[in-house]
């Protein structure tokens, strides 16, 4: 077969570019990762051997008040250099004391570091998060969770204070606290109601509030009242309930009134409190002079005496008008 040059240098061609990558490929691979620091840290396994990914991931710790825990961290350095890092605690690590908080690690060793977890006396049954830092001086960081449990009685308890209701011609909103007294997380739902002189004002169904309550934690809320009353006297009540039994419920008095209404009051009462003596003294003063007329017609009629003049015509009057065919 004759050796033709065009065909041989077309092969060429094609082979190069089947094996070259194309740039559209080759944007497609994603970047390299960054290099690990060349040291790791992780909970020691209890064989005292290497740690392993099916081993535990976290450390876990569980005692009373006033308990101390023991566990062990280990930091594996396969490098071919020494390793420097220092440790510490954070969260309920806060609570952790290290054999040692810097190590040196030399190449291809694995160090077990020893620590307690002391559980202070005075704290409260419930569950705690943390972690266990590690930071090499040359370079790279590990996180090692830690999570505690508190063992202990368990309660629940809520409170609802410093209820109050602000607002005059518009909206109302009714500002209060809620007080978590007891030793575990709660979520709390409120419900709230109004009712004033003339019935019902406000009906509001529990809810649940959008974040937790931390033991011995308070936080201020509020809640919007768009349609107070113009003219009531309202009781505004607050229940608050959790899990566990928590309840706690709280009051506050809401009075509202238009301007006129209160302007006007002061004056009705003088009025009223002027007319009132006056009337009672004019008749008084009628029974002090020998009683009504009817009575001194009716004593001088039983005695024989003629009354005279006007005073007679008077006398007449009154006795006809408290006679039998007298019309009401």
């Amino acid at each position: 077969m004759p050796f033709r040059p065009r065909t041989a240098v077309s092969g060429a061609i094609l082979a190069t570019a089947a094996v070259l990558p194309s740039p559209a490929v080759a944007a497609a691979r994603p970047a390299a990762a960054p290099a690990p620091p060349g040291w790791s840290a992780a909970p020691a396994p209890g064989t005292g051997a290497a740690p392993r990914a099916q081993d535990r991931p976290f450390f876990y710790l569980e005692g009373a008040p006033g308990t101390v825990l023991a566990d062990r961290l280990s930091l594996s350095n396969p490098t071919g250099r020494s390793v420097a890092v220092r440790l510490r605690g954070s969260g309920a690590g806060a609570w952790l004391t290290l054999a040692s908080k810097e190590v040196r690690i030399p190449p291809r060793t694995r160090a077990s570091v020893p620590f307690t977890v002391t559980v202070p006396r005075d704290a409260v049954p419930g569950d705690r998060s943390g972690a266990l830092l590690a930071t090499g001086q040359a370079g790279g960081r590990a996180t090692v969770p830690l999570h505690l449990r508190v063992t202990g009685p368990v309660l629940s308890a809520l409170t609802v204070e410093k209820v109050s209701v602000r607002g005059a011609g518009g909206p109302a909103v009714i500002r209060y606290t809620l007080v978590n007294r007891g030793n575990t997380v709660l979520r709390p739902r409120i419900a709230v109601r109004a009712d004033g002189l003339f019935g019902p004002e406000l009906r509001r169904a529990a809810r649940t509030l959008p974040s937790a309550l931390a033991p011995g934690r308070a936080v201020d809320l509020t809640e919007t009242w768009p349609d107070p009353p113009a003219l009531d006297a309202v009781e505004v009540r607050l229940t608050a309930t959790a899990a566990g039994g928590a309840h706690g419920s709280a009051t506050a008095s809401y009075t509202a009134a238009p301007w006129w209404a209160v302007l006007a009051a002061p004056v009705l009462l003088l009025a009223g409190g002027a007319g009132g003596p006056a009337a009672v003294r004019r008749r008084r003063r009628g029974a002090g002079a020998g009683g009504t007329r009817g009575e001194q017609a009716a004593r001088r009629a039983a005695g024989g005496a003629r009354p005279s003049g006007d005073e007679g015509a008077d006398a007449a009057a009154e006795l006809a008008g408290t006679g039998p065919g007298a019309r009401g």
